[in-house]
C-alpha cells in the first residue's frame, strides 16, 4: 500500500487548522462561510486519521531511540511498545489512505430506486415487492425518508414496477451497489408439488439530480396529458391528470399518473427524467475516465446478476464478492448493514489496489 508522506500529513492538518481559524473569525460572508464549513466537514475526518498516523510514527521514532539505551528494562519495554505500534500503524495508514480516496461526487445525494419484475411472472412481481419492502425497512433503520413516485401492481399483490425517491444522509453511497439483477429461489405459494422456482427482479439505484445539474429546455420536451387509467382500463379519475414527457434529444419517455393532480404528476415526471439524464451523463464521463475497467463489486449494470436469495437454505449470496450470509429473514427485514458494509469495503480495497498499481 502506498505510504502517505509526512509532508502530505502536515498539509492536511495545516489546511484543517486554517479552515477552523477562518470559521472562528465570525466575519466571513454567508456564502463563503457555507463553503468553508463544507470543506472543513469533509476534511476533518481525514485530518483526524492523518493525526493518528503522525502520532504513531512519532512514538515509533522515540521508542527506537530508547531501544538502543543501556538500561535493559527500558530497552525491553521499548521493544514491546514498538511491536504493538507496528501492529497498529498499518491499519491507521490504511484508514488514512481510504479517507484520501477520491470521493464519488454523488455519494451524499438522495437516490431514485427503481425495481422491476423480471423473469418469473407473478412470482417475480411478488419478489419485486419483497425487495421494495426490504429497502423501505433499511431506509427506516438509517433514518431516511422514502417517497413513492410510481407503482404498477400485479394481480398477485407484488409490483410489476415500482419507483421511489430515497432521501437522507449518504443515501447513494450506501445503495449504489444494489443495481443489477436480484434472483430468488423458493417454492411459490401456488406450487402444489413443492418445486423450487427461480425468478428475478431488476434493481436500479440512480443519484437524484437537482435542477442545477441538468438544464432541460422547454423546446426539448413534448408533454402529453391524458386521463389516468387503472387495471383493466378503468378510469382512476375524470380529469386529464396523467402526464407523458418525451425528451426529444434522447428519446427518453417518462409517464406519471399516480397523483390526481396534473401539476404533481408533471413535477414527479420531470424529477425522474432529470435523474435519468444525470445518470446517463455520469455514465458517459465514467466510461471516458475509466475505459472498460470494471470494479470488483460490478459496474452497476442492470443486466448483471449480482445476488441470490435462496429461501430453502435461508441464505443470501452476493456473487460479486463471493459472500454468503445465512440470515435471509433478517436481511429481508432491512438488516443489510453487514452486506452493504462488505460491498463498500471491497470497493475501497479494489480502489486502493488500483492506486498502488498506478
Amino acid at each position: 500500500m502506498t505510504s502517505i508522506s509526512a509532508e502530505r500529513i502536515a498539509q492536511i492538518e495545516a489546511r484543517r487548522d486554517e479552515l477552523s481559524a477562518l470559521m472562528a473569525t465570525g466575519d466571513l460572508p454567508s456564502d463563503r462561510f457555507v463553503a468553508v464549513s463544507k470543506e472543513y466537514a469533509e476534511l476533518e475526518p481525514v485530518a483526524r486519521a492523518a493525526g493518528e498516523v503522525r502520532r504513531l510514527r512519532a512514538e515509533l521514532e522515540v521508542l527506537a531511540g530508547m531501544e538502543g539505551e543501556g538500561d535493559l528494562e527500558i530497552a525491553a519495554m521499548a521493544r514491546e511498545e514498538i511491536a504493538s505500534i507496528r501492529d497498529t500503524l498499518p491499519e491507521a495508514e490504511r484508514s488514512l489512505a481510504i479517507a484520501l480516496l477520491p470521493k464519488d461526487a454523488a455519494d451524499e445525494r438522495a437516490a431514485m430506486l427503481e425495481i422491476r419484475a423480471g423473469t418469473g411472472g407473478d412470482e417475480a412481481a411478488l419478489f419485486a415487492g419483497d425487495l421494495f419492502r426490504m429497502y423501505q425497512r433499511y431506509a427506516e433503520n438509517q433514518g431516511w425518508r422514502v417517497e413513492l413516485i410510481s407503482a404498477s401492481s400485479s394481480d398477485a399483490g407484488g409490483f410489476k414496477e415500482v419507483v421511489a425517491s430515497v432521501n437522507g444522509a449518504g443515501v447513494f453511497a450506501r445503495l449504489k451497489f444494489e443495481s443489477g439483477v436480484h434472483r430468488v429461489q423458493r417454492v411459490p405459494a401456488t406450487e402444489t408439488q413443492g418445486r423450487i422456482h427461480t425468478s428475478a427482479a431488476t434493481v436500479a439505484v440512480l443519484p437524484e439530480a437537482e435542477e442545477v445539474d441538468v438544464q432541460i429546455a422547454d423546446k426539448d420536451l413534448r408533454i402529453d396529458v391524458y386521463r389516468s387509467s387503472g387495471p383493466g382500463g378503468q378510469s382512476v379519475n375524470t380529469t386529464d391528470s396523467a402526464v407523458r414527457i418525451t425528451h426529444l434529444p434522447t428519446g427518453l419517455v417518462v409517464i406519471q399518473q399516480d397523483e390526481k393532480s396534473q401539476h404533481k404528476n408533471k413535477a414527479k415526471a420531470l424529477k425522474v427524467l432529470r435523474t435519468r439524464l444525470y445518470e446517463a451523463e455520469r455514465e458517459r464521463l465514467h466510461q471516458e475516465r475509466a475505459g472498460a475497467r470494471r470494479s470488483m463489486v460490478g459496474s452497476g449494470d442492470r443486466s448483471e446478476r449480482i445476488r441470490t436469495y435462496n429461501f430453502p437454505q435461508g441464505r443470501v449470496t452476493d456473487h460479486r464478492i463471493n459472500l454468503t450470509l445465512h440470515r435471509l429473514p433478517e436481511i429481508l427485514q432491512g438488516e443489510m448493514d453487514e452486506l452493504i458494509g462488505a460491498l463498500i469495503a471491497e470497493d475501497e480495497a479494489e480502489r486502493l489496489a488500483t492506486l498502488d498499481a498506478a
